[in-house]
This record gives structure tokens, sequence and C-alpha cells, in this order.
């Protein structure tokens, strides 16, 4: 067991983002999003850079944002998830993941996922990167619960876990995981090696900014 660093202390659990913070995955998510549209006959059309900016909202936000004519999301998203397992190789794991769960669960630390990918989903890609065993709670979207930013999600997660929020901390590259944390009264930190620029991470306040996720056990 390591010592304690300075980010995580008086912390018991420590809740992630998935996509831009545990698994690089911008690759899988375009080219799995193009492929669904295709075979749905749905037009429009978007850049690497208007996806890559929106990634970690819901695909409602995202296609509403790019006025694109989704007419059944969920049906969407059934098609996607289908087509995202058949991209799964551009997908990885960003460095130190491996080493910084372990290291969280050595010294005791509930881990945590919180994502909007469906639950099933959000298994199946933790599952593929053999990172289950790290996991104390899997919160992928479900219909009962709201969604990021909203707080609820992780609040649940706290409480299953039996863990207060000003225990815990949320770890992601989107505003919309500090503002899920702030708003659930968590520590936050944010990482700037996602889906955000850290100009975008300061504006939120978060309590801490990191570069590389091996910051949380150096």
């Amino acid at each position: 067991m390591g010592a304690m660093t300075k980010i995580l202390i008086d912390v018991k659990h420590v809740c992630f983002d998935l996509d831009g913070t545990l698994v690089d995955s911008y690759l899988n998510i375009y080219k799995a999003t193009v492929k669904t549209l295709e075979v749905l006959e749905i037009p429009g059309t978007f850049s690497n850079e208007d996806l890559y900016s929106r990634i970690g909202h819901h695909f409602l936000d995202i296609f509403h944002d790019l006025k694109i004519p989704v007419p059944d999301i969920e049906h969407f998203i059934n098609i996607y998830k289908t087509f995202y397992f058949d991209f799964i190789d551009d997908s990885e794991l960003y460095p130190g993941v491996t080493d910084v769960l372990e290291y969280l669960k050595s010294n005791n630390i509930h881990v945590s996922l919180l994502t909007t990918k469906g639950q099933d989903q959000a298994d199946r890609i933790i599952d593929h990167f053999h990172l289950t065993k790290y996991f104390s709670h899997v919160m992928g979207r479900r219909m009962e619960v709201p969604v990021k930013p909203s707080p609820e999600p992780l609040l649940l997660i706290c409480k299953n876990l039996n863990v207060l929020p000003s225990e815990s901390m949320m770890v992601g590259d989107t505003e919309l995981d500090i503002r899920c944390g702030i708003s659930a009264k968590v520590k936050t930190c944010g990482v700037t090696y996602g889906y955000r620029t850290r100009e975008v991470l300061e504006k939120e306040n978060p309590d801490y900014i990191i570069d590389k996720i091996i910051a949380l056990n150096s």
C-alpha cells in the first residue's frame, strides 16, 4: 500500500467518467455514429470536431445541436450499440489507467463508474478492457435516473457504496462531470487529456485539474 497522495486525502470513493477519462474512444464513437446514421438512412453530416467537442453529452442533445433529425433516439442507440463493438479496437485505455485503479483498490478506496452510455454497454466496455474487478459500482444510463450533470446518479452511487459525498471524488474530462460533482457536493477533478480543453475545465472551478491520470497516485 503506497502513501496517499494529496489529491486523495480523506477520499474513500473515486467515481470516474468513461469516455475521455478512462478510455480514448473518440474514433470508435465517430465510426459507429456514422455507420448507424447511414444504415438508418438519416441525412446529416458533421465534422470530426463537431462530434469531438460534444462527447459526454446524450445523443439526443448532440443531434439537436447538429440539427440532425433522428426521429427515434432509442432505436438509434440500440442500433449504434451493435455497431460500437464492431469498432471497439479503435478504443484504448489512456496510459496509466490500470495502474491507478490498482492503486485505489490496494488502498481500499471504492472505485465507481458514471457514464451516459447505457448500462449494458458500459458493463461490456469495462469487461472488454478487463477492468471489472476494480469497480465497486458501474452506473450506466438508466431510464429512471437523470444523466449528468444531474447529481442524482452520483448520489445514488454514494448511497449504494455507503460512503458520504464529502468522502467522494468525481473525475472526468467534461463540464458535465464537474457540474455533477459540484452539485452532489463531492470533490471534483478535471482531466485535460480528454475531450475538453484546460480552459473549458477551469471555467467550471473543479478542486483539481490534472494532465495525466497517473497524477492520482504519484
